[in-house]
């Protein structure tokens, strides 16, 4: 949770060292910085994308484990389209044919994804540089403004993202937004998880996921029918199951080489009160808990992760991380009829959002 009265004015960051140093494309050095609890959990942070690189877990029997996709350098970040531990933005996920109503008026985004926009657009933001504004050792916000008509969303627009690594190794991720004209927000973090660490199959993670329903998408990953049950097919994780045990199962999946899909989330689920998932290694030694304000979490299986450049130099595999992007449903500034809170943010009002990953070690 937003904590200001624990923010230090001056940042305590690190850079890489001198020899090392990468330029990011506005012609300055990536700047990155380090949480760390008293349990003895790392989390680091960058400023560029406010990308969440790492999250290292002290284990029971004495091993640090890595529990993130990541690249091996920060300069490695931009070549790859994965969004690896990005923050996506204004409007995460897909919005159809990259296109609006806006007072019964189309209005036109930048696509990125062949007809569609994805992510926020071709120049969102997680490929730009937030500023850090307040910095402590256990917690770091980042800023951006994006001007009317960024990407083609309207107004002037400004977000803040605080992550805050608690002593209980929860990583609490707050966004905060404000515009100056309606316009659809849905702020996310994209990090990818494998509890068992690097060069793992991510498939046989065990899953549970509190959500009936479902969006069924279309090749492309834009829904294409409405909210479905997940009764008696493989999309259902109400009870704990690997992710390889039903995995292809479904035409569903088949669409999208595996999991993609918005699940709308229990009513019971909150931001601090009730979980909307958990997830376990392979090995029975890690679990985290996902707990969210927003209405869906996206169960993506990393079904296009073959090429993203890898911690060692190397190259992940497909399905070699999953990702639990919490969120509004895609498309949704295009289907007012779908129940859960609207995604546009009128002026004089606040976006807010908070989605917590809990770890522990078993």
């Amino acid at each position: 949770m937003l904590k200001p009265e624990n923010y230090q004015l001056a940042p305590q960051t690190h850079h890489i060292e001198p020899e090392k140093k990468q330029l990011a494309p506005d012609g300055q050095p990536f700047q990155l910085s380090t949480l760390k609890n008293r349990q003895g959990m790392t989390t680091t942070l960058m400023d560029w994308g406010a990308t969440w690189l790492s999250a290292v877990l002290p284990l029971a029997d004495g091993e640090k484990r890595e529990l993130l996709l990541g690249c091996q350098t920060p300069g490695d970040y931009l070549h790859q389209s994965a969004y690896l531990g990005a923050t996506v933005g204004r409007y995460a996920n897909r919005i159809a044919r990259a296109q609006l109503q806006i007072d019964g008026q189309l209005h036109l985004l930048l696509a990125n994804q062949g007809v569609h926009q994805l992510h926020g657009g071709p120049d969102g933001f997680h490929a730009r540089r937030w500023q850090i504004s307040r910095q402590s050792p256990q917690q770091i916000t980042y800023q951006i403004h994006s001007a009317d008509n960024d990407q083609g969303f309207p107004g002037d627009f400004t977000a803040t993202v605080t992550y805050t690594l608690t002593d209980d190794n929860r990583m609490e991720i707050d966004y905060l937004a404000t515009v100056d004209k309606p316009c659809p927000v849905n702020l996310t973090n994209h990090a990818y998880f494998n509890l068992d660490g690097e060069g793992h199959d991510a498939r046989k993670q065990t899953l549970q996921l509190f959500a009936d329903r479902f969006l069924p998408v279309d090749s492309d990953g834009i829904p294409c029918a409405e909210l479905t049950s997940v009764d008696n097919t493989g999309m259902d994780f109400r009870q704990p199951k690997t992710l390889a045990q039903d995995f292809l199962k479904d035409r569903d999946q088949q669409r999208v080489k595996g999991y993609d899909h918005a699940y709308l989330l229990h009513r019971t689920c909150g931001a601090t009160d009730n979980p909307a998932a958990h997830l376990w290694s392979a090995d029975s030694k890690v679990k985290m808990s996902v707990y969210t304000s927003a209405p869906a979490l996206q169960l993506y299986s990393g079904n296009f992760l073959a090429g993203t450049p890898n911690r060692s130099g190397g190259e992940y595999a497909s399905y070699s991380g999953v990702a639990l992007e919490s969120e509004f449903l895609p498309d949704s500034p295009n289907h007012p009829e779908w129940p859960q809170p609207t995604c546009w943010l009128k002026p004089g009002k606040q976006y807010r959002s908070t989605t917590i990953y809990h770890f522990f070690a078993l």
